[in-house]
């Protein structure tokens, strides 16, 4: 298993791909959202020379735990309820601020991810962190509450922002008026991109799961174009294209490519065979079932090339009247021959 020299959970403990492959949308917007997205900004700040009488008073009327000093736009200092304790203890309410507050703050930056927040929160006891601009000007507080309700708002838009692109993408054909409706999807693939390899199917297992396809329809497309598209990657010297056309009833998928071509088809079908070179292998790929796997998932196959001039794979799966992305459409489309 892959590893790196990243440190999770401060425990010493090295962070692995299969950590990575469990990463939650939660953590994931941790560090996506921006500190200045769920800070504070509605500040009650104090003065270095307030009387700690008064700060007692600002903070049982705001109904606030502690407050940012600042002098001249600057964070000079922070005052808390424990150091208002310290100072009631002393009899020494009359002091000013200066004389209890602490010193050396613990800030962040507008422009850190919220993850540096729930770092340094993880590191030190303190309740609330100021947030400073570039310039070290105070413009904000965040506390632990503030990062909950910015991530549960982030969720939530989320899922609004999902719901509105499944709605949109199920409902694409209904309302279109034509003797034939497509849409089509290309992707170009580039040789040897093993780090992108199944990007292309994965987007468009998801296109079709918004437009309404069943899962089952949605993973063999997916599988039959993971397949095509490493095979462009793994196989070819420039990559290439991959085509996909969805009509109501019919998904049409094409990989095309101008690389070295394929000497020999019914050998390249048989399972098993393979042309990959060794360091492909050793990376997990090109065991020689590509070309199987698609064939076990579409309805119809064709497979042509030509040695050095490239490969058109063509791919069909045709759609029952219970798997139509278009409801009550009558109309049956005439099939192309391959």
């Amino acid at each position: 298993m892959a590893r790196t020299s990243e440190v999770i959970g401060g425990k010493g403990r090295v962070f692995t791909d299969e950590d990575a492959s469990h990463i939650s949308r939660i953590e994931e917007l941790s560090y996506d959202l921006k500190i200045r997205e769920v800070m504070t900004t509605d500040l009650i700040v104090v003065s270095p020379k307030m009387k700690m009488q008064d700060v007692l008073e600002l903070l049982r009327q705001g109904r606030i735990s502690g407050a940012p000093v600042v002098w001249q736009g600057k964070l000079v200092g922070l005052i808390s309820l424990e150091d208002l304790i310290r100072s009631m203890v002393n009899h020494e309410l009359h002091k000013n601020v200066e004389d209890y507050m602490t010193r050396d703050v613990i800030t962040v930056k507008s422009t850190d991810p919220v993850v540096k927040a729930l770092e340094k929160f993880a590191r030190t006891r303190v309740g609330r962190l100021p947030v400073l601009d570039p310039d070290g000007y105070l413009i904000g507080i965040i506390t632990k509450g503030d990062i909950t309700r910015g991530i549960l708002f982030a969720l939530h838009k989320d899922f609004q922002a999902e719901e509105i692109r499944v709605y949109r993408a199920s409902h694409l054909f209904e309302d279109i008026v034509s003797d034939r409706t497509s849409l089509i999807m290309r992707y170009r693939i580039k040789a040897g991109d093993f780090t992108h390899g199944g990007a292309a199917s994965a987007n468009i297992k998801r296109a079709l799961l918004r437009l309404g396809a069943n899962t089952q329809i949605a993973r063999r497309c997916g599988i039959a174009i993971y397949e095509a598209e490493m095979n462009q990657i793994i196989h070819t010297d420039q990559g290439g294209l991959i085509r996909v056309e969805i009509e109501p009833h019919r998904i049409l998928m094409q990989a095309i490519d101008d690389g070295p071509g394929i000497p020999d088809i019914d050998q390249a079908m048989q399972p098993g065979f393979s042309t990959a070179p060794e360091f492909v292998r050793e990376l997990g790929f090109g065991a020689g079932m590509g070309l199987v796997n698609i064939r076990r998932c579409v309805d119809k196959m064709s497979l042509t090339s030509i040695k050095g001039k490239g490969t058109r794979l063509i791919m069909k799966i045709y759609l029952q009247p219970e798997d139509s992305l278009k409801e009550n459409n009558d109309r049956s489309l005439q099939e192309e021959d391959l």
